[in-house]
């Protein structure tokens, strides 16, 4: 575990203290805008924290790879460049689209490789 990314250390520990016996963690990428906290990415799942439930409530919710049927970089370039640049990526699991957001758009490629990587 000591090779995976993460933007903040709460946010990987609260990941680490749900694996299951053997898993690793690839990457705990922070999430901007509403909704989603944070994602995590393991050898067997992804791992996303949905802050969109009434009465300031969240669910981390697991996503096994066997249930994706696809995954979308979404891109949000400005006239600014790069610098102003966001990425997303829309994870297709059945009929629901999980789109998370990131600073940046190597994050949002990143998480795409991966998730591709273990449904292909």
């Amino acid at each position: 575990m000591a090779n995976a990314t993460y933007d903040r250390k709460e946010q990987f520990q609260q990941i680490q203290s749900g694996l299951l016996d053997g898993e690793r963690i690839i990457a705990v990428y922070d999430a901007v805008g509403t909704g989603t906290g944070f994602i995590g990415l393991t050898d067997r799942r992804v791992i996303i924290q949905d802050r969109s439930f009434v009465g300031k409530r969240y669910a981390i919710t697991s996503i096994p790879y066997s249930k994706i049927t696809s995954v979308s970089v979404v891109s949000n370039k400005s006239w600014g460049g790069s610098f102003f640049s966001t990425g997303a990526i829309a994870i297709h699991v059945g009929t629901h689209t999980y789109e998370v957001e990131f600073r940046g758009d190597q994050k949002s490629h990143h998480v795409h490789n991966v998730i591709l990587h273990y449904i292909s």
